[in-house]
């Protein structure tokens, strides 16, 4: 008795979007077979247990042998062991560096390495992320242009590029993102921020041939900021930037009432943040700063988020109006990044 057997060869790598997720989670193979095998895949191919365990094994096995080339994107595009299509390459890359929610917004501001294998051990037990997973998210620090350099040695996307650069600005000036009162804060409104910060408070903003550009605060910048506390030190200054402020909004805000009685304090804290942000601790503290002296004020007032916007646009325009106030290129600089920041941060 004869039997034909049909063999087909190629030299294309196949990639199973499901099975490499399995393993970018940090299952075993043990335990990525059950999962598949709970999925209905048996079921819905025909195939046999030992047959989907040999397959399993086999996408490890070549996933293990892609990662040392993970690790350096470019080598994967030049090398020819693997035939694998371009777009499949753009595939393995960006899930290979994508990050879970969970675990980037307990690990956010805080300085960690492969090597800091407890807090890790801690994450991965808070966050039900394997702990495989969560080594292959710890993010390296590099030197120069953060986004630049990212989608240069790593080929992502713009957006999982200024994502990672978040991370790394976050971890670099220790901004604290864990207090119970930012807990309501997700991973992409502390992004939104740092996206700004970068464009406007490092020194790469000024200077695009400093080292570390996107890392480091602006430190002049800061020193300068102490020079706005003339606009609530001074009592005309503060006086005046409140009825400006009140005669543009009049009938505009329907927190008008709130916002005319609270708006020296509003101001004091906003102004009074910058003054401080010489200091390391206040740095670190900016987020914290913010909601204390103006997102929760704002919200115990009920203010709704159109409120919010109308009142920060004319609160820094009229500025420009205030007779003797010499600091307006300093003001823009800060007030452009800061409204921005607190709109993101003012949920109603």
């Amino acid at each position: 008795m004869t039997s034909e057997l049909d063999i087909f060869v190629g030299n294309t790598t196949l990639i199973d979007e499901d099975v490499y997720r399995l393993w970018l989670d940090g299952y075993s193979v043990t335990d990525a077979v059950a999962l598949r095998v709970r999925s209905g895949i048996l079921e819905q191919t025909g195939a046999t247990a030992a047959v989907l365990q040999s397959d399993t094994m086999d996408h490890y096995r070549t996933f293990h042998m892609l990662e040392r080339l993970l690790h350096a994107p470019p080598k994967l595009l030049h090398q020819l062991i693997f035939q694998i299509p371009p777009s499949r390459q753009a595939l393995l890359i960006e899930r290979y560096y994508a990050f879970d929610e969970a675990f980037v917004r307990e690990v956010l501001g805080k300085k960690l390495s492969k090597g800091t294998k407890k807090d890790l051990d801690d994450i991965s037990t808070k966050t039900g992320i394997t702990l495989k997973s969560c080594r292959r998210q710890v993010v390296e620090e590099m030197r120069g242009s953060l986004v630049d350099n990212i989608q240069q040695h790593f080929l992502l996307s713009d957006r999982l590029a200024r994502d990672y650069a978040a991370i790394v600005f976050f971890a670099n000036n220790r901004f604290e993102t864990g207090k119970k009162k930012l807990q309501y804060l997700s991973f992409g409104d502390f992004a939104f921020c740092a996206e700004l910060m970068i464009q406007n408070w490092t020194l790469g903003a000024v200077d695009s041939q400093m080292d570390d550009m996107d890392m480091d605060l602006d430190k002049e910048f800061l020193q300068d900021l102490k020079e706005l506390k003339v606009l609530v030190a001074d009592k005309d200054l503060l006086d005046l930037h409140k009825s400006l402020v009140c005669t543009a909004l009049r009938g505009k805000l329907g927190v008008f009432s709130e916002m005319e009685a609270n708006f020296k304090n509003l101001s004091r804290g906003l102004v009074n943040v910058a003054a401080k942000l010489t200091h390391n601790k206040d740095v670190r503290d900016l987020f914290v700063d913010l909601v204390e002296k103006f997102v929760e004020p704002c919200r115990s007032d009920h203010w709704p988020l159109s409120d919010v916007r109308f009142f920060l646009n004319q609160y820094s325009a009229s500025v420009h109006s205030l007779d003797g106030f010499r600091h307006q290129a300093l003001w823009d600089r800060y007030m452009g990044t800061l409204r921005g920041c607190l709109l993101r941060l003012y949920h109603d």
